[in-house]
């Protein structure tokens, strides 16, 4: 695979590219680069954070689970190439040397990316943009110190390389399809063939399982995948849509839907990995597919020239197996547009950027103090993200209140026999899920039950 992207201003161009090879690996043993450090190599520490910019904007992002072939047409800086020419400090290295920002030094040059990144995008979330940078001795109170110092100076004139970017010459790759007709006629060619969006996941497979991947196809390139449009009567979203733009398009409409996403992975994680991939891996623990089926989502399939659509639910069959055939490949999803009744919880042992244990979509009408529908769902309780559809069938057409919502209680059983692992046990997950529709409750009638919210 043949490839031309910036690196800290300058054209790079590489022939016979291996496609899996990562990021990280390359700047560090080819490049000799090694500014951007190896921590975790699964995209949770932040040690290798590098900032990316195309067409679409600038994104902070984890090198050691980003392929190379990824970079295609992009402009990338590296720590070393956040200082000017002349050896001038970018305003986030000033503030980390001015603020203490540091100590033993290891995570700093991921934490500066994500800071400049984080100030050319003018965004002063700072917690969440450093809840994927992971600090261990200096303490993250002298870092958003940092952060709020530069939050108002402009972007310094030696990053800008847009224009650069526009002359960079354009090489295309029949594995890394432009457009969503030349994906589906070379992956109904190629079936067999790893697709490859985000790569966080498939990224793990190579740096944790040492996996290799005999051929792959990047949907990156494919901008008719990453399209949103709502109308008065759905929202389609492309498959390609990142979580970082899913949840600006969700939060007006689903508040709880967008709250959740704030917590999903970290900043970086969220700027690569796409709403299409958290179904298509078939997790029986991704975020997301228990909030599609609790809002009656479908997708569509497609192969060839040949789409198919169908509810979210119908999609995930068993364990490691879903309803999709060789060669074909998730285009979009739809959810139809409904008064917001959804309420997402998601319980994990640390609050930012960790796996759920369980989480809950809950998506229950209620008329003169009646339940007239309900569509609850979660991930974390199966083998597959699953509906509770006897605990449904016990509150619909019954008095929203508490005597209702203890008449549940075997019901939960008949849904769902959980299994016990490190994250928790199967006793733990059932009380939890049982909780969760108490605080749905709890929430609906007007309590505080966030532990954002409640105080001592």
């Amino acid at each position: 695979m043949n490839i031309t992207f910036l690196l800290n201003g300058e054209s790079v161009a590489l022939r016979n590219v291996d496609p899996t090879v990562t990021l990280l690996d390359w700047l560090r043993e080819t490049r000799g680069l090694t500014g951007t450090k190896e921590g975790c190599n699964e995209g949770d520490c932040g040690a290798c954070t590098v900032m990316v910019r195309d067409e679409a904007g600038t994104k902070a992002l984890n090198a050691c689970i980003l392929f190379l072939p990824q970079l295609n047409g992009k402009a990338l800086r590296t720590v070393e190439g956040l200082s000017g020419p002349d050896g001038q400090l970018h305003p986030a290295q000033d503030a980390m040397i001015t603020c203490h920002g540091s100590q033993c030094g290891f995570c700093t040059p991921g934490i500066t990316m994500s800071l400049a990144t984080a100030q050319e995008n003018q965004d002063r979330a700072h917690d969440d943009v450093l809840a994927g940078n992971l600090c261990r001795c200096t303490g993250y109170a002298p870092i958003i110190r940092a952060a709020e110092q530069i939050a108002d100076h402009p972007t310094p004139a030696w990053l800008d390389d847009r224009a650069e970017l526009q002359d960079l010459p354009k090489i295309t790759n029949s594995f890394a399809p432009e457009t969503v007709d030349d994906l589906a006629k070379v992956y109904k060619s190629h079936p067999d063939a790893t697709l490859i969006a985000g790569a966080t996941d498939v990224g793990l497979w190579v740096t944790k399982q040492l996996r290799h991947l005999d051929q792959v196809i990047f949907l990156s390139r494919c901008a008719d995948l990453q399209g949103i449009e709502i109308t008065d009567s759905e929202i389609c979203i492309g498959a390609g849509v990142d979580m970082n733009r899913l949840r600006e398009a969700v939060t007006p409409l689903f508040p709880s839907y967008g709250e959740m996403l704030r917590r999903f992975a970290s900043k970086q994680v969220r700027s690569a990995a796409t709403l299409g991939g958290n179904i298509a891996n078939g997790s029986p623990i991704g975020d997301t597919p228990p909030v599609l089926i609790a809002l009656n989502a479908a997708m569509t399939l497609r192969k060839g020239d040949k789409r198919r659509s169908l509810p979210i639910e119908e999609f995930f069959i068993d364990y490691g197996k879903q309803d999709r055939a060789p060669g074909e490949f998730v285009e979009s999803i739809t959810i139809p547009r409904q008064p917001d009744r959804l309420k997402v919880y998601k319980l994990s042992k640390r609050f930012d950027q960790d796996i759920s244990a369980v989480c809950g979509a809950f998506n229950i009408a209620v008329e003169s103090g009646v339940v007239t529908q309900a569509r609850i769902a979660f991930g974390g309780m199966a083998g597959i993200p699953k509906r509770a559809s006897h605990v449904e069938a016990e509150l619909t057409g019954k008095h929203w209140n508490q005597s209702t919502l203890e008449a549940t209680h075997d019901a939960w059983t008949q849904d769902f026999t959980p299994l016990s692992d490190m994250r928790a046990s199967a006793e733990y997950r059932l009380n939890t899920a049982r909780n969760m529709l108490t605080r749905y409750l709890q929430e609906d009638l007007g309590q505080a039950v966030s532990v954002l919210e409640v105080q001592a």
